[in-house]
């Protein structure tokens, strides 16, 4: 999908260059462009590679495991139908820790492993459960404690104070996690909500299964 976005944007620019006759600007933008892209990317690699450092320092430290056992009630009340030792925790706890130092391309795998292992624990395999729906969520607007990310590329760009955003950066994610915290408890609760009684449908399907094609169980007929 953002593999055509981008193209049609492309697409639409050559266009409109090759009727404007300003080829000459389009193509010089485009090297531009693509040097920019290459000089930011230098620069986001050696924060990147500095972060990823310290927390590998961390977790030889045992620091991660500190973290984890301070984060482990939060993510028992926000991930309560994921059963407490599978190996999605520890994933769901990774990707938190990196998204607090915002290291947004860190986390990443982990949210990526940790969707893995929460798609083994649904019972279907074509919508995503209440716990995928707020890892989505939290992984979305995760609070930034430091937002290395930023810094790095404000950096590059030579700003006189790249560690000024700290302090906003920290108020607008704490308000996003909790936006989105509060959205997905209320839509956990219209979900409780809508669903009809009785087992689910999955359920359902093998209790009817296992009594013949529709048929009831015997117990249930009369006469």
């Amino acid at each position: 999908m953002l593999n055509g976005i981008w193209l049609g944007m492309i697409l639409i620019g050559f266009v409109f260059a090759a009727v404007n006759g300003r080829m000459n600007e389009f193509t010089a933008a485009v090297f531009d462009g693509a040097k920019s892209g290459v000089t930011v990317s230098f620069g986001l690699i050696s924060v990147l590679v500095f972060w990823l450092g310290i927390m590998r320092i961390a977790e030889d430290a045992d620091l991660l495991k500190k973290i984890a056992r301070v984060l482990g009630p939060v993510v028992s009340f926000l991930f309560p139908d994921v059963p407490k030792g599978h190996p999605a925790i520890g994933y769901i706890l990774s990707n938190m820790s990196a998204n607090l130092l915002g290291l947004g391309n860190a986390a990443t795998p982990m949210g990526i492993k940790a969707m893995q292992e929460l798609q083994t624990l649904n019972p279907d395999k074509e919508t995503a459960t209440p716990a995928m729906c707020t890892l989505l969520a939290l992984n979305t607007a995760s609070i930034t404690l430091i937002p290395a990310t930023l810094i790095a590329i404000r950096l590059n760009y030579g700003s006189a104070d790249p560690a000024a955003i700290v302090g906003t950066t920290l108020a607008a994610t704490a308000v996003a996690t909790l936006a989105a915290v509060a959205a997905d408890r209320l839509c956990r609760r219209l979900t409780l909500l809508r669903r009809p009684p009785g087992p689910p449908p999955h359920l359902r399907n093998g209790t009817a299964a296992a009594n013949g094609s529709g048929a009831l169980p015997h117990s249930s007929v009369k006469g």
